[in-house]
């Protein structure tokens, strides 16, 4: 069992302003995981104090950037040492598989962001159109409120805090309240490696919480990963403030598969894509188009690529879908599976909840036909292991499909013909396109065209985010 009794605040452990808990148990099987006790807005207001006062009268923002990247570094040691422990408590905490590791994945961050840091051009000349020479500086942009979600918390965390503070930044992170245990080892981690009072703030909490972060006087940016519908309720709360606003949403991505490809292969990595995270995943290939004369064929191919995925205990090595995070998640499926049958579509595979496994969250992996793009379920983020696969005429048809959609997050082409691919690719409207592959990979931009959000995550440009730029001349 993993227990906090206390917040993590201006550089130490204290109490909270209440005595509710946020008690954890495993959507694999309903055991106990831990629990810790929850943030107040008194105990939020706190927490921006620290990271107000640790930026405009502490060191850390005035620290030669090597030395911020060596108490990084230790931070990253410190993950690093604890890798076992935390990708099993991160799997007994939100059910995504251990074979996902995802301690490592966040140690794997931590290493880019770290040598990322030393070659982003945090300062460069540059000479204006008459003549005068100045130097353009990239200061931090001062305290970020980071909010992360269920389904990746402890590399979403990475991915906000460790650029925020290499830039300079403060920060105060909320947690979920599905996930918040794996999340409070950065505390550890930040108290291990000697990071100065103030500049790391972790106060776990729920959608109230997030709500009174994200409008506090004290914070000059946030960013934010989660639902549309909530990105949009941040969006107009920083607009009225000011203040910057860095938003990585849903997605209802698509996989076009062109009229040359190897359906088998195509069909592989859209399962892969699809499934992975029990489907919860804003990236996720959720929509599958095919060329109509080779439906049946493509449908088969998917279907077998699906069918073949293990679906178990997440603690098995061997297990690629677990449980979905949360009795609410699972219910959220349901009805978008209930509802997209009641609106005329088939299931060719799944539809239901997994029989055998009635003590956890989970729902087997489905295959929608007979799905149409303006139903409900090929238009909204399920966020479950749902696959809709559709038909179209043409090229043309099947690129005006899966534009015909709010988000633009990210999308896959399949083709044996890699120009042909990539002329398709350049035509849809979205972040990230993998070819012949699931999109997206550390180093890389992430993020979204529409209502999938606006910066981006995982690579130089996150830097872009947590800085102003100065001009002396």
């Amino acid at each position: 069992m993993t227990e906090f009794d206390r917040l993590y605040i201006g550089g130490g452990w204290r109490p909270a302003g209440t005595t509710e808990r946020i008690e954890v148990h495993s959507p694999a099987d309903g055991s106990y995981v831990g629990s810790t006790v929850r943030a107040t807005t008194a105990d939020i207001d706190a927490a921006v104090a620290a990271a107000r006062d640790a930026f405009d009268h502490g060191p850390w923002p005035r620290l030669p950037l090597v030395d911020r990247l060596a108490v990084l570094t230790r931070m990253r040691e410190h993950i690093a040492s604890r890798q076992s422990e935390l990708d099993e408590l991160g799997t007994r905490e939100n059910g995504v598989t251990i074979a996902v590791r995802p301690a490592l994945r966040a140690i794997e961050l931590f290493d880019f962001t770290l040598a990322a840091a030393a070659s982003y051009p945090f300062e460069q000349e540059r000479i204006g159109m008459m003549g005068k020479k100045a130097a353009l500086v990239r200061e931090p942009v001062g305290v970020a409120a980071a909010i992360v979600a269920s389904n990746g918390p402890l590399l979403q965390s990475v991915g906000k805090v460790a650029p925020a503070l290499a830039a300079g930044c403060t920060v105060v992170l909320k947690p979920p309240a599905e996930t918040p245990l794996i999340i409070l080892a950065l505390a550890e981690a930040a108290e291990a490696a000697g990071l100065p009072a103030g500049v790391l703030n972790i106060v776990p909490g729920d959608v109230d919480e997030g709500r009174y972060l994200v409008a506090h006087p004290g914070v000059d940016k946030v960013t934010f990963t989660g639902s549309a519908a909530a990105g949009r309720q941040i969006g107009a709360v920083s607009g009225q403030n000011l203040v910057r606003a860095t938003l990585e949403l849903g997605g209802k991505s698509a996989g076009v598969v062109l009229p040359d490809a190897d359906l088998a292969a195509a069909a592989k990595v859209i399962a892969m894509g699809c499934m992975a995270f029990s489907g919860q995943r804003c990236a996720a290939i959720s929509r599958a188009f095919v060329p109509a004369d080779r439906y049946d064929e493509a449908l088969a191919a998917i279907v077998a690529a699906v069918a073949a995925l293990p679906i178990g205990d997440p603690l098995d090595a061997g297990t690629f879908i677990g449980p979905l995070v949360s009795r609410r998640g699972l219910d959220r499926v349901v009805e978008y599976v209930d509802g997209a049958i009641a609106d005329g579509a088939k299931v060719a595979l799944g539809g239901h909840r997994v029989a055998d496994r009635a003590d956890g969250w989970y729902f087997e992996p489905t295959v929608l036909t007979n799905v149409t793009n303006d139903m409900r379920v090929a238009r909204e983020e399920v966020f479950g292991p749902v696959l809709c696969v559709l038909p179209y005429a043409t090229v043309d048809d099947a690129v005006e499909q899966a534009n015909d959609n709010e988000y633009g997050l990210t999308a896959s082409v399949f083709s044996t013909d890699r120009a042909a691919a990539e002329q398709v690719a350049r035509r849809i409207r979205a972040g990230s396109i993998g070819i012949n592959a699931a999109a997206g990979e550390i180093g890389l931009p992430f993020g979204g065209y529409k209502a999938s959000g606006y910066g981006r995550e995982y690579s130089l440009e996150a830097f872009d985010d947590f800085t102003e730029v100065k001009v002396i001349a």
